[in-house]
């Protein structure tokens, strides 16, 4: 009804949704998709896999192919750690058990977004960029270490593997990806078509998602829920001393990640506040993401709750370590001139973020289109084509 009565908002809502799967999301996800598919048909993640075995399986409790989706996630961002735990649940490299921890802490934005959209873009500061970046990766490191703990009563217990050399450990790698290459029977050509219609129909997922909720979180603004919920949580930031103008963009960050950051950046405050809820925001992921990751995760048997539980988890943590980083991490840097900083940061700053950030959106569209193209041509031929001949 709200909908109705607010068709002009609404249409704009739906129009934002669109622009940010359009131009960011669709073409910043598409290359990471279609990789990490190939990678596990070609063998090459249980290479990964078995090389990090004593690295993941004693510090996180999940077998070593953890250690890909963990690098995956974090590069690509949402909600690809989730795609990629449930890939190696139905190539039944992981339990139950191992998935959920899994996916607990592969869930993050990816650096071009925290640089280049929230630093740059939002706060119009890039070495914040360095602060929100660090506290959200060891945050999410954070919580891999609390959900260690998990499920170990209902877990069967694992024999402790011999210990191998490095020559033994990169033999018994090289043999796994020899023998998943083996059991591949698909030429290059099949496997390259399936990562591709499998990565869009994903996307197309995702993309549906962020414009409901975008409409969602406008159409509670309209009827002024978002300010109810934000009065109530208004007393939970007083009591931390934060200030109270942030109530409404954290509430708007819980249901939408990009928007809410957009807020806290405009909001009046002090910026350690500022930095304290856009980090909380960051590492909760929003609504939005997280009802993206229920219907990834719906296709198997693992459970939605420890990963939201995770991202409570995660937001607590991302909190606290930006308050304890707020000084080394930033004003430090912040007093420091540009004469006295090393070549390095001088020449390769937080700003390069914001060039791969301007050159995606700018040529996002089109990659877009060219993709959806490609993804009909490609559906078509072996869905209407062939039941033709």
């Amino acid at each position: 009804m709200a909908i109705i009565l607010n068709p002009e908002q609404s249409l704009d809502a739906s129009k934002r949704g669109l622009e940010i799967w359009w131009e960011v999301v669709f073409p910043s996800l598409l290359p990471f998709f279609i990789v990490s598919e190939l990678l596990i048909g070609f063998g090459v993640v249980k290479f990964i896999g078995v090389l990090l075995e004593p690295l993941m399986r004693p510090i996180f409790r999940v077998p070593g192919v953890g250690g890909f989706v963990w690098a995956m996630g974090m590069a690509s961002g949402n909600p690809a750690g989730a795609k990629l735990t449930v890939r190696m649940r139905q190539e039944k490299q992981l339990t139950a058990i191992q998935a959920e921890r899994l996916v607990s802490f592969t869930s993050s934005s990816n650096p071009l977004f925290i640089f280049g959209a929230v630093a740059v873009g939002f706060f119009n500061n890039p070495t914040l960029g360095i602060l929100l970046a660090a506290s959200h990766y060891l945050s999410n490191l954070c919580v891999g270490l609390s959900m260690r703990f998990y499920g170990v009563t209902k877990e069967t217990p694992i024999q402790d593997h011999q210990r191998k050399s490095v020559i033994e450990s990169f033999f018994g790698a090289f043999k796994e990806l020899h023998v998943t290459r083996i059991k591949e029977k698909r030429p290059f050509g099949k496997m390259l078509g399936d990562a591709v219609i499998s990565s869009i129909q994903t996307l197309l997922m995702i993309g549906g998602f962020i414009i409901l909720f975008s409409v969602f979180n406008k159409i509670l603004a309209i009827i002024h829920v978002t300010e109810f919920i934000a009065f109530i949580s208004s007393g939970v930031l007083a009591l931390f001393h934060i200030t109270t103008d942030l109530s409404i963009p954290l509430i708007t960050g819980i249901f939408e990640i990009t928007l809410g950051n957009q807020l806290t950046s405009e909001a009046n405050g002090e910026l350690l506040d500022k930095v304290i809820i856009a980090s909380f925001i960051l590492a909760f992921g929003g609504l939005s993401i997280q009802a993206q990751v229920a219907s990834i995760l719906a296709d198997s048997d693992i459970r939605f709750k420890p990963f939201f539980i995770a991202r409570l988890l995660q937001g607590v943590y991302a909190s606290i370590i930006s308050f304890l980083l707020f000084k080394p991490f930033y004003l430090n840097l912040q007093s420091f001139e540009t004469s006295e900083l090393p070549v390095i940061m001088i020449s390769r700053g937080p700003e390069w973020a914001t060039y791969y950030w301007e050159a995606i959106v700018h040529t996002g569209p089109i990659i877009t289109l060219l993709s959806l193209c490609t993804y009909i041509f490609l559906y078509g031929k072996r869905n209407v084509f062939n039941r033709t001949i």
